[in-house]
């Protein structure tokens, strides 16, 4: 049990950080042509995530052996060390540590080239997650993957993009500020409707039927979908009220603005617990 929950926080932790690591990245590449004085701290809170996602992701693959057969002592076991990084979770271990290394060293960089490499490194970072999972088995995965790559490639967007903003909105000028999030509104009124869409089908694909959604996988779910519509409201307050403020730059403003994408950030970290939850513990399976 101790080894299960374990592996379900380190899940949600590698989560929260290679998705803001792969976000920051590719909101630099979109943006950083923009950016003035806040660029030197969102590539350095985009390097660290970046680092620690690495670390957390090496952890899961060592701790594998003993996810698998529930014993944390075969942690030392060899041979079951080198079937876990033989498999697809080592591959896609790999996978992920390569792209972790990729936006990390993108964002030491200020080239223009360097913000392309890091928003690449972002998508194999994206790619790295169809190794494993209820998609990976499913036959319909040909489907699945691109849905899947869709909907994560534009989550970490948005999430990377939330301590960006919350960065600009305190070191750029006030007009610069309101014109940032205002651009990066116009590209995620976009987007994020993609994330609905892409998800949507998904559980189409993988639910066998509507009962399904009354299971363990269905109503966690339903619990993801919750969070969504919360983060829409949220971010529509930004688009309309809160971001145009910020030109005024009043401490009130910055503050309020401040504490409305915090409120969207512990909701996706929320998500992506429950999204842990369910990767490690359920299936859409009855």
């Amino acid at each position: 049990m101790a080894v299960d929950v374990s592996a379900i926080v380190l899940l949600a932790l590698s989560f929260v950080a290679t998705l803001q690591a792969a976000g920051l990245a590719l909101f630099v590449a979109v943006f950083g042509h923009r950016l003035q004085a806040s660029v030197v701290a969102i590539r350095r809170a985009g390097f660290w995530s970046a680092l620690a996602g690495f670390a957390l992701v090496v952890i899961q693959q060592v701790l594998e052996p003993a996810r698998l057969t529930g014993e944390l002592d075969d942690v030392w076991d060899a041979p079951l060390q080198a079937q876990a990084l033989h498999s697809f979770t080592g591959i896609a271990s790999l996978t992920r540590m390569a792209a972790l290394a990729v936006i990390a060293t993108s964002l030491v960089g200020s080239k223009r080239s360097w913000r392309l490499i890091g928003a690449i490194g972002a998508g194999v970072l994206s790619f790295a997650f169809l190794l494993t999972g209820h998609t990976s088995v499913n036959p319909s995965r040909g489907l699945l993957a691109p849905l899947l790559w869709t909907h994560l490639t534009i989550i970490a967007f948005w999430f990377g993009s939330l301590p960006a903003l919350w960065i600009t909105s305190r070191q750029e000028t006030p007009a610069l500020a309101a014109q940032l999030v205002a651009a990066f509104s116009a590209v995620a009124i976009r987007l994020v409707p993609c994330i609905a869409l892409a998800g949507v089908a998904m559980a189409c694909i993988l639910l066998p039927n509507l009962a399904a959604l009354a299971q363990p996988y269905g109503s966690l779910l339903l619990v993801k979908v919750g969070g969504f519509l919360m983060l829409m409201t949220l971010a529509a307050f930004n688009k309309w009220r809160l971001g145009p403020a910020l030109a005024s730059r009043g401490p009130q403003s910055v503050a309020t603005f401040g504490h409305s994408l915090a409120a969207e950030y512990a909701i996706i970290v929320g998500v992506l617990t429950v999204t842990a939850v369910l990767t490690s513990t359920y299936s859409p399976e009855p």
